[in-house]
C-alpha cells in the first residue's frame, strides 16, 4: 500500500478526527432535537435552506482550493518553501476577489428574501440574521483561513480538526444552553455562530504560525505570481464545473423540496440527511488523511503501487459503506421515532432511494485518484451531472414528491459517478482498459448484496427490535451491526485479495506502532 510513514501519519490523523467527529455527532443530534422542541420545524427548515442558499454563492470559489492543493503536493514533497509561499499568495489574491463576488451576490440575493420565504411562517428578520451570520463564517475562510490548505496538503489535517471541531463542540453546547434557558434563544444562537467563527479563525492561524513560521504569503504579489503558475488558473477553470455538479448534488435538494412542499418536509429530509452526513463525516475522518498520501504516491509515479492502493482503498470504502447502509436500513426509522417522533418519518420508498445514494457517495474512490492526477478536463461531466440531477429531480418531484426528487439525484450519480468517473480514471490516469474495473466492481457488489440479504433475513427472523428506549435500540444496534460486520468482513477476506492486502498492511502498521511504544 502506501509507505509505512505516510500510512502511520494517516492513522494518527484519523484517530484524532474520529474522536472529535464522534463528540460533535452526538451533540448535533441532541442539538437538532432541542431545535425542534424549542423553535419548531419551520425555523429548522429555514436554517437548512439558508445554508443551501449560501452554498450557491460559494460556487464563486470556483475550485481554487482544490487547484491549489494539487499544485502544493510537489513543493511540499520537495520542501520548496518559496514555491509554497508563492502558491498560497496566489490563492489569497484569488480568494479576495471571490469574497467580493460573494458579498455582492449576497446583497442581491437578500433583496429577494421576502419572495423566496413568502410561505415560511417565521419572522423575516430571522431569515436575514441567519444568512448574514453564516455569510460571515464563509467570508472568514476567504480572508483569513485560506492558508490552511498547506496543512491539508501536508497530511496535517488533524491539527485543523483539533481547532475547528473543538471550537464547534463549545459552540453547540453554548447554543443549546442559550435556546433552552434564555428568552429569544435563537438570537443568541445566531450571535454565537458569528463569535465562535471568529474564535476558530484566530486559533487556526496561531496554530498555522507555529507549524510553518516561514509561511508568509504576500497577497499583493498574487497577480504577478499567477503568470509563473499557469496550471492553477487552468485547473481552477476546470474544477469550477465540477463544483457545480457537487453543488447541485448536495445543496439543491432541500430547495427543490421547499419549492414543492414546505419547510417542514425540508426539516424531515434534513433529519435523515443529518444521519447520513454524520456517518459520512466519520468515514471521511477515518480515511481523509489518505487523500494527501495518494497525491504524494501519484507524484512518485509507481503505477503498480498506485493501482494496488486504488483497489485496496476502493474495497475498504465499499465494505465500510455497506456496514453503514446496513445499519441505516435496520436502525434508521426506529432511531428517528425515538429521536424526534413518528411524525418525522420519511416514506419507505424515499428511504430506500436515499440508502442507495448513501452507498454510492460513501464508496466513491475514483475522485481521490482523479484529483491526485489533476484530471479535471472532463468539464462536460459535472454539467451533465447537474443537468440530470436538477432536471429529473424537478420532473419526477412534481409527480412523486420526495421519492421523485431523490430518484433524480440517483440517476445522475449512476450515470456520472458509477459509469463515467471510473472509465475516465482508467483511460487518462492508469491508461488502461476499464473492463478490469467493471468486473472487479461487480464482483464486490454481488458479494455485498449476498451478505446484506442473508444478514437482514437473519435479523428479521431471529432478532426483534425493541425500540422503546435508547438503551434497547443501542443493544439491538450493536448486535446487528457486529453480526453484519463480522460476516461481510469474513466473506470479503476469503474472496477478495484487495481487502486481504489492506487488512494485512494495516495490521503490520499497528503492530509496528505497538512494538515501538512497548520499547
Amino acid at each position: 500500500m502506501m509507505s509505512a510513514s505516510r500510512l502511520s501519519k494517516s492513522i494518527q490523523n484519523a484517530k484524532v478526527a474520529l474522536l472529535f467527529y464522534f463528540l460533535n455527532l452526538v451533540l448535533q443530534f441532541f442539538s437538532r432535537k432541542i431545535f425542534l422542541d424549542y423553535l419548531g420545524s419551520e425555523v429548522l427548515g429555514l436554517n437548512t435552506t439558508a445554508q443551501n442558499l449560501l452554498g450557491f454563492l460559494n460556487l464563486a470559489e470556483l475550485g481554487i482550493g482544490s487547484a491549489v492543493a494539487y499544485n502544493l503536493y510537489k513543493p511540499i514533497y520537495e520542501n520548496n518553501k518559496q514555491a509554497i509561499n508563492d502558491i498560497v499568495s496566489i490563492q489569497g489574491w484569488l480568494y479576495r476577489r471571490v469574497a467580493c463576488v460573494v458579498i455582492a451576490g449576497s446583497c442581491i440575493l437578500m433583496c429577494f428574501f421576502p419572495w423566496i420565504f413568502a410561505k415560511a411562517h417565521v419572522p423575516l428578520w430571522y431569515t436575514y440574521a441567519t444568512f448574514i451570520a453564516l455569510l460571515i463564517g464563509a467570508l472568514l475562510s476567504y480572508f483569513v483561513n485560506y492558508k490552511l490548505i498547506v496543512l491539508s496538503a501536508d497530511q496535517k489535517e488533524y491539527k485543523i480538526t483539533y481547532c475547528t471541531q473543538g471550537v464547534k463542540i463549545a459552540k453547540v453546547l453554548l447554543q443549546i444552553l442559550a435556546i433552552m434557558t434564555l428568552p429569544n434563544g435563537y438570537v443568541y444562537w445566531i450571535a454565537l455562530e458569528v463569535i465562535m467563527a471568529v474564535v476558530s479563525s484566530v486559533i487556526l492561524n496561531r496554530t498555522l504560525k507555529k507549524v510553518y513560521p516561514w509561511l508568509c504569503p504576500v497577497i499583493e504579489n498574487g497577480k504577478k505570481l499567477e503568470l509563473a503558475y499557469p496550471s492553477i488558473i487552468r485547473k481552477t477553470k476546470q474544477i469550477f464545473f465540477h463544483k457545480i455538479g457537487s453543488f447541485v448534488l448536495y445543496q439543491t435538494s432541500p430547495l427543490v423540496i421547499y419549492a414543492y412542499a414546505s419547510l417542514t418536509l425540508v426539516a424531515i429530509y434534513g433529519n435523515y440527511m443529518l444521519i447520513v452526513t454524520a456517518v459520512t463525516s466519520l468515514m471521511n475522518a477515518l480515511l481523509k488523511g489518505l487523500n494527501a498520501g495518494v497525491g504524494n504516491l501519484v507524484a512518485e509515479g509507481n503505477k503498480k503501487k498506485i493501482k494496488s492502493v486504488f483497489w485496496q482503498l476502493t474495497t475498504l470504502k465499499m465494505w465500510l459503506a455497506s456496514v453503514v447502509c446496513f445499519a441505516f436500513y435496520m436502525l434508521g426509522h426506529p432511531f428517528i421515532k425515538l429521536w424526534v417522533g413518528e411524525e418525522y418519518l420519511m416514506s419507505q420508498s424515499a428511504f430506500l432511494v436515499l440508502l442507495v445514494i448513501t452507498f454510492i457517495q460513501l464508496s466513491r474512490t475514483n475522485d481521490i485518484f482523479i484529483n491526485a492526477y489533476g484530471l479535471f478536463q472532463d468539464v462536460w461531466a459535472p454539467v451533465a451531472e447537474a443537468s440530470l440531477n436538477l432536471g429529473f429531480s424537478i420532473l419526477l418531484g412534481s409527480h412523486y414528491g420526495l421519492t421523485g426528487i431523490l430518484c433524480g439525484v440517483l440517476l445522475s450519480l449512476l450515470t456520472i459517478i458509477c459509469i463515467w468517473k471510473p472509465y475516465f480514471l482508467y483511460w487518462k490516469g492508469f491508461k488502461e482498459s476499464a473492463w478490469e474495473y467493471v468486473l472487479l466492481y461487480l464482483k464486490k457488489i454481488l458479494l455485498l448484496l449476498l451478505v446484506f440479504v442473508v444478514v437482514v433475513r437473519i435479523c428479521f427472523h431471529f432478532m426483534d427490535l425493541p425500540a422503546d428506549t435508547y438503551l434497547q435500540w443501542l443493544a439491538y444496534a450493536i448486535c446487528t451491526v457486529l453480526l453484519y460486520s463480522g460476516v461481510s468482513l469474513g466473506i470479503f477476506y476469503l474472496f477478495d485479495v484487495s481487502l486481504r492486502s489492506a487488512v494485512k498492511r494495516f495490521y503490520q502498521i499497528f503492530v509496528a506502532k505497538f512494538v515501538r511504544s512497548e520499547k
